[in-house]
């Protein structure tokens, strides 16, 4: 299998990276950082160098001719230093890395070593620039550690501040491209090419792999051809009728954006067949692992199971470490300039299509009081920001003319039953939709003639709301409801938050 067309042809960004590579190969043999930042350096440096041997592996297609183990012992050494039996001596979490590096320098070098985590994606997509980019931040900040003197804690802030910024012309710009592009194909090979009976396709992603992402794969397996295209025709049919139903022309369109959890391929290849029927190519993406593209609510885009949520959780507010008006001006300047670059492909941009899961493990968070953590300012900020690219966003991709679907499995993780509760969530999600339809709006048409809705639980659910209904002037023409053809109120209640596009 060949993939290696996705690995950019630019030499000047290849000089350079040879040029940074070189210089961190001989800071792995001549650390001149003092303690205890020699052991930061070193072990950042050398897990640099093992993405170089991954990104080799890669172009020249050797890391698609190796053994499932070895694959599985790749993903491993990837993620090791996050997984939960690791995290407490990694340099990736922030308590950690501020009680061995201390409180002055150790957040900024945590947030350092977490984006440079973000190599794992560039090697494998072939993303150079971007590898090349924190190559050259880290050698940056290591100069600044081998003095004589240790530096001014704003001189490391200033350098890891102005590479987002002035880099952000390429992440962000990047991050819409992949939004509306289907040159950027990626993942669609591997679904499209792949044997998904070999497991090891799951392992060319570069996405962490765990029990989720194998046994799901597996038990999709295991169902009958017929089946898998009935999966992917409820949610291809379900996109289908939400233009219909909400009045919108879906023959305007030329892309619609496929979100779906890893595992699931069997079901997404049948769908990227079905939306092609209907006129529409798929753009698929993965979930963003910058810090200035992350949405700290929603993994957006395919993803697998984190490695450790609790990682996740530290570092959903490491923006705190740049985010001031200037940094929000020049986020959305680049914004724009990206959609205009693009608005072509925008405007025939349709929406999202999501698959979603359920049945994890339940995860508590702990407070990491090392973390960053956005200030009151920050936080209006933040606020301001998602109301002016939203608007961006609206002005390129009007929301009168999107729409989206939303569908829902269980994960393996959710208990032994798992093969019998994936059956009959497929049975509901096969249902027939007039039927249902025509249900709803029986339900609807009684409820809008209500002044108040009381929902209240069952067995030790002790749930008990009243939500007072606005007065509706003529039912003929006014609803207080939407039809959305889902077959469950924890349907609709999902399909409510999902995200659009990136901003």
């Amino acid at each position: 299998m060949n993939y290696y067309h996705v690995f950019e042809e630019n030499e000047a960004v290849r000089e350079r990276m040879e040029l940074s590579l070189e210089r961190i190969e001989e800071l792995v043999k001549e650390n001149d950082a003092p303690a205890p930042y020699k052991d930061y350096f070193e072990k950042t440096a050398k897990f640099i160098l093992y993405m170089k041997e991954i990104k080799e592996l890669v172009e020249t297609g050797k890391l698609y001719e190796l053994s499932l183990d070895k694959l599985q012992n790749i993903n491993h050494a990837m993620y090791e230093d996050i997984l939960p039996s690791h995290y407490d001596s990694s340099y990736a979490n922030p308590a950690y890395s501020v009680k061995h590096l201390g409180e002055i320098y150790g957040q900024m070098l945590c947030f350092l070593y977490t984006e440079i985590r973000g190599m794992i994606v560039y090697v494998h997509e072939g993303r150079m620039e971007e590898y090349t980019i924190l190559c050259e931040l880290f050698v940056e900040i290591y100069n600044l550690f081998e003095q004589e003197n240790l530096p001014e804690p704003k001189e490391v802030k200033d350098a890891l501040y102005w590479f987002i910024s002035d880099y952000s012309d390429i992440t962000v710009t990047y991050r819409i491209r992949e939004a509306l592009d289907v040159s950027l194909n990626f993942a669609t090979d591997i679904i499209m090419k792949s044997d998904l009976s070999d497991l090891r396709y799951l392992y060319y992603y570069g996405e962490y792999i765990g029990r989720n992402e194998i046994e799901t794969a597996k038990h999709l397996m295991t169902l009958p051809a017929e089946k898998i295209v009935s999966m992917a025709a409820t949610y291809t049919e379900g996109y289908r009728k939400g233009f219909e139903v909400a009045g919108i022309d879906l023959s305007k369109k030329k892309t619609v954006n496929v979100r779906f959890p890893v595992g699931f391929e069997a079901v997404m290849r049948e769908a990227v067949k079905q939306f092609k029927e209907i006129g529409l190519e798929c753009v698929i993406y993965r979930a963003a692992v910058n810090s200035i593209n992350k949405n700290k609510n929603h993994r957006i885009g395919y993803t697998s199971t984190p490695a450790n949520k609790q990682y996740d959780y530290d570092h959903k507010d490491d923006n705190a470490l740049y985010l001031d008006s200037n940094f929000n001006e020049r986020k959305l300047g680049v914004l724009r300039s990206a959609y205009e670059e693009y608005k072509q492909l925008a405007a025939v941009h349709a929406g999202p299509a999501v698959v979603e899961t359920f049945g994890e493990v339940p995860f508590v968070p702990s407070y990491c009081e090392e973390a960053y953590h956005l200030t009151k300012k920050q936080e209006k900020l933040s606020v301001a920001y998602s109301n002016e690219s939203g608007q961006i966003v609206n002005e390129y991709i009007p929301g009168d003319e999107r729409s989206f679907t939303i569908i829902a499995y269980p994960l393996p993780e959710i208990g032994d039953n798992y093969p019998e509760l994936f059956e009959e969530i497929v049975k509901i999600n096969t249902l027939d939709y007039e039927l249902y339809a025509t249900i709803q709006q029986k339900m609807i048409e009684v409820l809008d003639k209500g002044d108040t809705v009381e929902i209240e639980g069952s067995g030790d659910n002790q749930t008990k709301l009243t939500i007072q209904l606005p007065p509706l002037e003529d039912l003929t023409t006014q609803t207080n409801f939407e039809n959305c053809v889902c077959s469950s109120i924890h349907s609709v209640l999902r399909c409510r938050r999902v995200p659009y596009f990136p901003a």
